[in-house]
């Protein structure tokens, strides 16, 4: 037998199906059930940076903050671009590598930066 489809905001069992939506009588919140897998799958896969947007090989980004390079007394500027990323899989969460005019090679984490 099928599960009660469940509202995502409120979590209420009483959701009910309208045409293509299903809506929570509760909290009044209407969602489609194929959108919100194809969101899902979505959020899974993939490096997002600070704003939720999708990185991809190649894309150029924006640093948003001052960052400190470990071991060295120079420093990544807030605004500094930097173009022609490469997305890795990485332990420590720097999951970006990229080369930045006057400093080098580097990797970056992608929670500070932006898609520019």
């Amino acid at each position: 037998m099928n599960e009660p489809m469940k509202c995502p905001t409120c979590s209420s069992e009483h959701a009910y199906q309208d045409r293509d939506l299903w809506v929570c009588p509760e909290c009044g919140h209407e969602w489609s059930a194929a959108a919100e897998a194809a969101a899902d799958a979505s959020h899974e896969t993939g490096v997002r940076d600070a704003h939720g947007n999708l990185l991809a090989d190649g894309d150029s980004v924006i640093v948003i903050k001052d960052l400190k390079i470990k071991g060295s007394s120079s420093v990544v500027k807030g605004g500094t671009k930097v173009r022609n990323i490469r997305l890795q899989e990485a332990s420590d969460g720097h999951n970006i590598a990229c080369k930045i005019d006057g400093i080098g090679a580097m990797n970056l984490k992608s929670e500070f930066v932006k898609k520019a």
